[in-house]
């Protein structure tokens, strides 16, 4: 059976879990109390529930969070970039089924994650994966306290619909780069969550 909670998310717990019953023998469960609610947090913030992936000519988002951009470019292609507060699931899912294509880390700053400029300037991790007929690109950005990037695919490596790729620690951003083959299905503002809701669809003249 697959934990509900992430794997980095569970160690953090034992350590918070562990220094709470240590401190509670060697001096009080007063000063063990904010250790152990340090332990909920941690099980909380690093959950990961199962979601409906749905099926179709559709793209997936690959984060909870609000949509706090919506970029047209010249092409056609479009920008998503959404925001995660601290109390949403912080894992990463795949937009589209496909394979990896590119990956590129980048060190960088950790401004606001949800500002314009973080796209360019903050810590940052690049998937590109292509799909049947169409290309999606994944940008993993890190917040103000957000400081780590995981992702566990490499270039080459296959993957579903929906299917977790990584996670974002403590606050950040997920930028989705969609082509003109595919109609938005959501607009500024609102809410998302990875791996079930729908982000765009495939255009008609696309998907046949």
């Amino acid at each position: 059976m697959r934990s509900l909670v992430v794997k980095d998310g569970l160690y953090y717990a034992l350590a918070f879990s562990a220094a709470g019953v240590l401190v509670g023998l060697s001096f009080s469960l007063v000063w063990s109390l904010p250790l152990f609610l340090a332990t909920a947090f941690c099980l909380y913030f690093f959950r990961d529930p199962e979601r409906a992936i749905p099926e179709g000519p559709v793209a997936v988002s690959p984060a909870d969070g609000r949509v706090v951009q919506v970029r047209t470019y010249n092409d056609e292609s479009r920008r998503v970039s959404i925001f995660l507060n601290i109390f949403d699931v912080h894992v990463n899912r795949s937009p589209i089924e496909g394979t990896v294509t590119e990956r590129e880390y980048r060190a960088g700053r950790f401004m606001m994650a949800h500002r314009d400029e973080a796209s360019l300037e903050n810590e940052q991790n690049t998937l590109a994966i292509e799909g049947q007929d169409s290309r999606v690109i994944v940008r993993q950005i890190a917040g103000l306290v957000a400081r780590r990037i995981v992702c566990n695919k490499q270039i080459g490596d296959p993957v579903g619909k929906g299917e977790r790729f990584g996670l974002i620690k403590f606050g950040s951003r997920t930028d989705v780069f969609l082509g003109p083959e595919w109609e938005l299905s959501v607009r500024e503002g609102d809410r998302v969550r990875g791996g079930s809701s729908i982000l765009a669809r495939r255009r008609l003249e696309q998907a046949a």
